[in-house]
């Protein structure tokens, strides 16, 4: 057991016994150290006393380390860069260079600009651990509350969500989703309208009700209610049962790569179909502050929505490929 004495070793005084060690010479080693040599000699001899060995032997000169001197400068030097550790990962924390970021995001974010955001901030950040989990907008809300998520991507408006901070991050606007195979999918003027007597996908109301209600307007407004025969949590979902005859549905137009040679996509046009995405957070650590950040460095370069159809610049693994 260590005794008090022993409690008050110092990592000054194991970085003058590395220096003695080392030179094998107490004047080299306290010019190593820019102090002057009765100092440095004192020091070692309050060492020795407060651990109650011996750890050099002496002649008219340092002769060399006992064995107990050995093991001393050998744990001595693993302790100082223990120490340099700690104090760097300390500050790399501080400052959002390491630690662990929880980001939710809505399935269509895949398809603007936040693949672009991920690459760059896991360049700029490489020993940050970021967890991404796609989950619908009123998932990622109660996730941020019950402080399960850092930053979420969330389409607004945010109904009860007064907590959340909001910052615009991208926008998108819809288009219709039909099988390949419809027999209306291959029309170059098709409306919503024309879906008036279709079975529609949609996702829950209570997962996405802003999303949701903005569907059913754009719907009264072409002159019908949508006959929603089935639901799917999340986009991916929604659009999987389009591909395979499900249904037809209304989604990000940003999504219009997706399953290209099984879905059919087709604009709408006018600013109603219009939406933004926004980043939320309520309590931001230092990597979550440095990834807003990230986010944030090119506030004009929010992605434009691409066309109906492939996406002109890259494919389906390339967009999944930062996850």
């Amino acid at each position: 057991m260590a005794t008090e004495k022993q409690a008050r070793i110092t990592l000054r005084m194991m970085e003058q016994f590395i220096a003695v060690a080392e030179e094998l010479h107490f004047h080299r080693a306290a010019q190593r150290l820019n102090m002057s040599q009765p100092p440095l000699t004192h020091a070692i001899r309050k060492l020795e006393e407060d651990l109650g060995v011996t750890l050099i032997e002496r002649g008219n000169r340092v002769l060399g380390l006992t064995p107990a001197g050995e093991m001393f400068v050998r744990e001595a030097r693993e302790t100082l860069r223990q120490a340099e550790k700690t104090l760097i990962a300390t500050v790399d924390v501080a400052e959002g260079r390491t630690g662990v970021l929880r980001l939710g995001y809505v399935g269509s974010a895949l398809y603007g600009r936040l693949p672009d955001v991920i690459r760059e901030f896991r360049a700029s950040h490489p020993q940050v651990r970021l967890e991404l989990r796609e989950a619908t907008t009123a998932s990622q809300i109660a996730a941020l509350r019950d402080g399960m998520l850092d930053i979420g991507i969330l389409i607004p408006p945010l109904e009860n969500a007064e907590d959340v901070v909001k910052t615009r991050f991208d926008q998108d606007r819809l288009c219709m989703a039909l099988p390949e195979d419809h027999p209306l999918s291959q029309r170059s003027n098709l409306t919503l309208a024309d879906l008036a007597a279709e079975p529609f996908i949609l996702w829950p109301m209570d997962e996405g009700r802003s999303f949701h209600l903005q569907v059913i307007r754009l719907c009264a407004s072409a002159g019908f209610v949508p006959m929603i025969t089935q639901e799917a949590h999340g986009m991916h979902a929604v659009l999987s049962l389009v591909s395979v005859g499900g249904g037809v549905s209304v989604v990000p137009q940003s999504m219009s790569g997706f399953r290209g040679d099984q879905i059919s996509y087709h604009p709408l046009f006018g600013t109603e179909p219009e939406f933004e995405l926004v980043l939320g957070h309520r309590h931001l650590s230092p990597c979550a502050r440095a990834f807003l950040d990230c986010a944030q460095t090119k506030p004009e370069g929010v992605a434009k929505p691409a066309v109906c159809g492939k996406h002109p610049n890259e494919s389906e693994q390339d967009r999944m490929n930062f996850l």
